[in-house]
C-alpha cells in the first residue's frame, strides 16, 4: 500500500484538530494597529464641532436680535403716533383758543365802539 493512503485514526483526528484550529485562528482578535493620525482626526473633528456651534451660536443671537429691533421699532413707531397725536390734539386747542379769544376781542371791541358811538 502507498504510505500516503495508510493514515490511521489517530492520524485523522490531529489532522481534523489542524484545520479546526486554523478555523477558529481567523476569527481570533488580530492585534490592533493604532492609527498615528488618530488624535489629529479627533481634534478636527473636536474643532469643527466647536466651529459649527459657535455658528449656530452666532445666527440664533441675530435672530434673537432682528426680532428685538423689530419689536423695538414697533414700540417706537406707536410711540411718534401717540407723540403726533397729542402734537395735533394740542394744536386744535390752541387753535380754538385762539379763536376764542379773538372772538371775545371782537366783542369787547364791539361793545367798547358801541360806548363811544353813544356818548
Amino acid at each position: 500500500m502507498n504510505p500516503s493512503q495508510d493514515i490511521g485514526h489517530a492520524e485523522r483526528l490531529k489532522t481534523a484538530a489542524g484545520a479546526k484550529a486554523a478555523l477558529l485562528a481567523k476569527f481570533k482578535p488580530r492585534a490592533a494597529q493604532i492609527d498615528p493620525r488618530f488624535a489629529e482626526r479627533e481634534a478636527m473633528r473636536a474643532a469643527e464641532l466647536a466651529q459649527v456651534r459657535k455658528d449656530r451660536s452666532v445666527a440664533k443671537a441675530a435672530i434673537r436680535q432682528a426680532a428685538a429691533d423689530a419689536a423695538q421699532a414697533i414700540v417706537d413707531a406707536e410711540a411718534a403716533l401717540a407723540a403726533e397725536a397729542l402734537t395735533a390734539k394740542r394744536g386744535e386747542r390752541k387753535e380754538r383758543k385762539a379763536l376764542s379769544a379773538a372772538e371775545a376781542k371782537a366783542k369787547r371791541d364791539a361793545r367798547y365802539a358801541a360806548r363811544k358811538a353813544r356818548a
